[in-house]
Formats: C-alpha cells, structure tokens, sequence
C-alpha cells in the first residue's frame, strides 16, 4: 500500500495579490529567454542550469519542471539525474561545467561572492555576449525559486 503524499499548502498564490510582480518578473523571464536566443544558447544547457539553481534553492516545483523541460530539450534522464552530482560524473562536457560552476556561485552569491576562477573558467568557454546571457538566466531563475520557496504559489 502507498502512502498517501503530503500536501504542500499555498502561503499566497502571489499571482492575484502581487500582479504587478508577477507580471514584471514574468517580462524579465522573456527578456532572458530573448538574450539567450540572441547568442544561440543550447536549450539543453539553459534547462541544466535552471535544474541546478533549483536544486540548490530547493525549490521543488522548479526542480520538477525543469527536469521535464530537460527532457523535452534532448536532455537524457541520466545527465538529468547526474545534475546535483556533476562535479563526479563524467557526463558533462567543459561548457556544461563552467556554467554549472557559475550558477552554483552566482546562486550562492552570499557565500561565493562569484569568485575569479568560476568566472575565468566560464570566459574561457562562452563568449561575452553568452556570458551575460548566462547571468540573465542564473539571476532570473534564482528569482522565480525565490518566489516559489518563500510563498509555495506553485506547488508540484
């Protein structure tokens, strides 16, 4: 027998009481997907990154959908599963690292505070122009965890 599943309740459904917000973060969210599609941004990898950010903020939802969204991208369920333990899996090539490496700093900006190195190693590999595409898409999927986990509007 199953046990049954534990309910995640909404805190506020910040769509109706912030409209405004949501709005805005959703125009944010196509002016990020405009900067990657600008510059040719692999959807495989933007579905990486947004999984890892998730991940590490623990947003279940966002975990969730991306994970789907990885693989309607191409993705395969075992890079897809092999995310959260990268740095020890020989599944991802250098691009995937330097941008997984960046996220997780950029994510953990207060702890990082985006070192050098990180940075360094994702310019050896990405252009300028994919660069700040890359950042538009750290800092906005960091964003919508933020929102999800601080008021469970989205419950999986």
């Amino acid at each position: 027998m199953t046990e049954p599943l534990v309910p995640i309740p909404v805190r506020i459904d910040i769509d109706t009481v912030a409209p405004h917000f949501s709005r805005a973060l959703a125009h944010l969210d196509n002016a990020m997907v405009r900067e990657l599609d600008a510059v040719g941004f692999e959807s495989r990898l933007r579905e990486l990154v947004r999984l890892r950010a998730s991940q590490l903020n623990g947003c279940s939802y966002c975990v969730e959908l991306h994970s789907g969204d990885a693989l309607t991208a191409g993705d395969t369920p075992q890079r897809i599963n092999a995310v959260a333990v990268w740095r020890e899996s020989p599944l991802f090539t250098a691009r995937d690292r330097a941008a997984l490496a960046l996220t997780e700093s950029i994510t953990r900006t207060s702890e990082t505070h985006v070192p050098d190195a990180d940075w360094d190693e994702a310019a050896a590999v990405f252009s300028t122009e994919e660069l700040g595409a890359l950042v538009a898409l750290i800092v906005t999927i960091n964003a919508w965890n933020t929102v999800g986990v601080s008021t469970h509007a989205w419950v999986g």
